[in-house]
């Protein structure tokens, strides 16, 4: 008796499958289950939102990638293969901060006064002070350098490094067209920076109440400060012409 010819078997291709392959396989397996928290592709995402909610609810402490990978509702393996170390996985939120912040950074750009560096330079600190205010868990994660990879993410280096310049070139332009009291110029970024990050640091720190700043005053307050300090660093003398 001639028996019937086997069926041939169906190959694995679970592990020949690439990571967006496997996070769609997550994400269907995830819905079968009854749970979903992330769409098909967007495993990194998802989670990247859930150290988001673990920062907030408990601190740098409380993330772990297994624990990430478990509040994004998928397999203990399945964040591995997207951040293999917790330090990986806070770089990733520092770069979405720093992404954040240069939204913000071009927006207040926008609205500022084209022909004014110094108004310029203001707006970008006026831009950080905003982004501090409502993004207090993203402002902590980049404050902390223990917790990130600055050296290697070509990403927050790249930000860095062009806002930093951007504050340069309004300076030097500002200084060139006499709108800038006398005084270092190198200095000026560095007190800059000192100033909106020691504010921000006050606000997310909770120490503006100390100062009788009431919490639906703080980011106008906060604005308020910095203003100040960047108006008394104009010059009193008329401005001078840049020249063609």
């Amino acid at each position: 008796m001639k028996r019937p010819a086997k069926r041939p078997r169906k190959k694995n291709t679970e592990a020949q499958s690439s990571t967006s392959s496997t996070d769609a396989a997550e994400g269907a397996a995830t819905a079968r289950g009854g749970r979903r928290t992330y769409h098909h592709g967007r495993l990194r995402e998802a989670l990247i939102e859930a150290a988001l909610q673990l920062l907030e609810e408990g601190g740098p402490e409380r993330v772990t990638v297994r624990e990430v990978g478990k509040r994004a509702g998928v397999s203990s393996g399945a964040p591995f293969r997207h951040f293999a170390t917790r330090t990986a996985l806070l770089t990733a939120v520092a770069e979405q901060a720093m992404g954040r912040l240069r939204t913000e950074i071009d927006t207040a750009l926008e609205q500022a006064d084209l022909d004014d560096p110094l108004a310029r330079f203001r707006a970008v600190g006026t831009a950080y002070l905003r982004w501090a205010a409502r993004n207090p868990t993203h402002f902590r994660v980049i404050s902390d350098r223990s917790l990130i990879d600055v050296e290697g993410s070509e990403i927050f280096r790249r930000h860095n490094v062009e806002i930093r310049r951007l504050m340069d070139e309004l300076l030097a332009e500002a200084d060139r067209r006499g709108l800038l009291a006398p005084t270092d110029v190198k200095l000026v970024p560095i007190a800059a920076r000192a100033l909106v990050y020691g504010l921000a640091r006050m606000h997310s720190d909770g120490h503006l109440a100390q100062w009788d700043v009431a919490p639906d005053e703080a980011e106008e307050q906060m604005q308020a400060a910095m203003g100040l300090v960047i108006d008394s660093m104009r010059s009193r003398s008329p401005a001078v012409s840049a020249g063609p």
